[in-house]
């Protein structure tokens, strides 16, 4: 049986989806890209910023369902420029103990939900 999980603390999904679904002990969360939901507006100033955002949304979507960066298991992060894999993998860094960080593909992609320049979706267990 699958569970909704849906936060006012991350924004709201833009299509026939949910911010995350969870199946037994096993969380999928929908793609997070650095919309601000006290504001409604992308970030976008730096790459680093909008990461940031991005990471915000996701750590919202994670402890609504009763999760942390610790429960995640695989993350997939869409770019739009390789040359920022650098400045991203930075902040996402910040997030993650090394010796106990996620498995991760990194896909530079054509283009992303409203244009932005990064996207990251995680599965997580309990």
């Amino acid at each position: 049986m699958k569970k909704i999980i849906n936060t006012p603390n991350a924004p709201a999904p833009i299509g026939p989806y949910n911010q995350a679904i969870l199946t037994g002990n096993t969380l999928y969360t929908s793609g997070q890209i650095a919309i601000n939901v006290k504001t409604g507006e992308l970030v976008m100033d730096s790459i680093t910023s909008e990461t940031e955002q991005v990471m915000k949304n996701l750590e919202a979507v994670l402890k609504a369902a009763d999760m942390t960066f610790e429960n995640v298991i695989k993350s997939s992060i869409f770019i739009s420029d390789m040359n920022n894999f650098g400045s991203i993998n930075e902040v996402y860094g910040k997030y993650f103990n090394a010796e106990t960080a996620p498995a991760r593909e990194t896909v530079e992609v054509a283009n992303l939900p409203k244009f932005v320049n990064v996207e990251i979706s995680m599965i997580a267990i309990k």
